[in-house]
């Protein structure tokens, strides 16, 4: 019966340490017509301490050769709140 709990406990807890939670959300939309150029950038926060990276939607679109922004969204990946990452996707030509 003990080893049942023992297997359960950690079961849970590597369920727990293992699980993430992820949402897409818009943030703006222009009236240029939607390309088939995709940019994206990205920046991770672990603990609360961001590193020298750049999530923003100049280096999106820079990194995806577009000049002219149709879309842009908002990716958050969060893992217990301990390492969150953030990814802006743009689309244009």
């Amino acid at each position: 019966m003990k080893k049942f709990f023992l297997r359960s406990a950690f079961v849970a807890v590597m369920t727990l340490a293992l699980s993430s939670c992820s949402i897409t959300m818009p943030v703006t939309a222009t009236s240029n017509p939607v390309g088939a150029k995709v940019g994206k950038s990205s920046a991770t926060v672990v603990l609360g301490f961001a590193f020298d990276e750049d999530a923003s939607i100049k280096s999106a679109a820079k990194q995806g050769g577009i000049s002219k922004i149709s879309t842009v969204d908002i990716k958050v990946k969060n893992v217990l709140g301990l390492i969150v990452t953030y990814e802006t996707i743009i689309t244009g030509e």
